[in-house]
């Protein structure tokens, strides 16, 4: 077992048959109480957030997991499914799981967070940044620089992304997948 001395970022944890990913953590101090441990915790199962408060010293649960690389093969009606790059094995994860799904494009390469008690997905992360092609983009007016003018541009995976003014239909762009912004143009 673990205790609150073990916390740090990024860390899942069961909390009450659910399971939490520590975002965010902290120790209180105070010269007449214990110590207390608090962090701010995302749900891995569920879209909850929650913060826990617990005394210095107190038993948390982690769980162990695995980052595996997988590779995005296609989406059907059972869900998005993915190949792990090592062994071949094919996975199905609902959407809920995937971090940015609207920038899955086929063959993306993403990474897999893996519950090793029951070998089941917990999440799927992209890249933080990925090129995309534009498909389709209203042609930008010339003079109509002086502000950082955004327009709306729809890229390969069917997503929309607010481009600069510059940015024309059939370009590669890097795109935040955190955020969903454009980060910059891409010479081919």
């Amino acid at each position: 077992m673990a205790n609150t001395s073990d916390i740090s970022r990024g860390l899942i944890i069961k909390i009450d048959g659910s399971l939490y990913k520590i975002v965010e953590f902290g120790e209180n101090k105070t010269a007449r109480a214990a110590a207390k441990v608090w962090a701010k915790l995302k749900g891995v199962d569920n879209n909850r957030s929650i913060e826990q408060t617990w005394n210095s010293g107190d038993t948390i649960y982690p769980i162990r997991v695995e980052r595996k690389d997988f590779q995005f093969l296609y989406k059907d009606d059972s869900g998005y499914n993915f190949m792990d790059n090592e062994t071949f094995e094919q996975i199905v994860a609902q959407e809920n799981l995937i971090d940015a799904p609207q920038f899955l494009k086929d063959g993306q390469q993403v990474s897999v967070l893996i519950n090793t008690e029951s070998d089941s997905p917990m999440s799927i992360e992209l890249p933080d940044k990925i090129v995309l092609k534009v498909t389709y983009s209203e042609p930008g007016m010339k003079g109509d620089t002086a502000t950082r003018t955004l327009k709306p541009a729809t890229v390969e995976t069917g997503a929309t992304v607010m481009v600069p003014l510059f940015v024309n239909e059939g370009e590669l762009i890097r795109v935040n997948t955190k955020t969903g912004d454009y980060v910059e143009r891409v010479k081919e």
